[in-house]
């Protein structure tokens, strides 16, 4: 019964990987994920390739949550990701879209603006852990965040993700390939 029940989350969840070796992640209108899907890793690092499209301008229902920041991709630090965990994120504010560094912190959640980014523009990303850091790179950009890190290897990656208290106001699609 438990291989039926994994075997239709995969087939209902929202990423295909095009031609390219891209997911493709589709935030559906009215929801919060991309997928349920769970993949471990066992590095202390990420560097990926994402494309951002037309559909990642939004804007909120409350105009104090346009400031909030969606994620698009990362990982867990040691145990869940609402404890430690680092990502980048996004918001379209002020008629930009702002890439952020994003944070759990011992289960306090901060974020720190990268860069402005367009659609349709590949954005190679890397985020590092060092000892006390998280190191957020996109292309030249680099923000550095504060790392609260519990000790443990155990790591899984995190993907697109809309909004905090709303949901996504339309259909959100963004691409990620992971690269090295």
């Amino acid at each position: 019964m438990k291989k039926y029940i994994i075997l239709l989350l995969l087939l209902t969840t929202c990423v295909k990987k095009n031609a390219d070796d891209f997911w493709v992640f589709k935030i559906k209108e009215g929801k919060h994920r991309s997928t349920t899907k769970v993949k471990t890793i066992n590095r202390d690092n990420i560097h990926f390739e994402l494309v951002l499209t037309e559909s990642c301008k939004y804007e909120t229902l409350n105009p104090v949550n346009q400031w909030d920041v969606n994620k698009i991709f990362g990982f867990s630090d040691g145990g869940g990701h609402m404890e430690n965990s680092a990502r980048i994120g996004w918001r379209w504010v002020n008629n930009e879209i702002q890439l952020m560094a994003y944070t759990h912190y011992n289960g306090d959640f901060n974020f720190k603006k990268i860069c402005v980014a367009n659609t349709g523009v590949h954005y190679e990303c890397r985020i590092n852990c060092l000892i006390d850091k998280y190191e957020f790179i996109v292309h030249n950009d680099t923000t550095y965040m504060d790392r609260y890190w519990i000790y443990s290897n155990r790591r899984y990656l995190l993907w697109p993700y809309f909004g905090g208290d709303e949901v996504a106001p339309h259909d959100i699609t963004i691409k990620v390939k992971l690269l090295d």
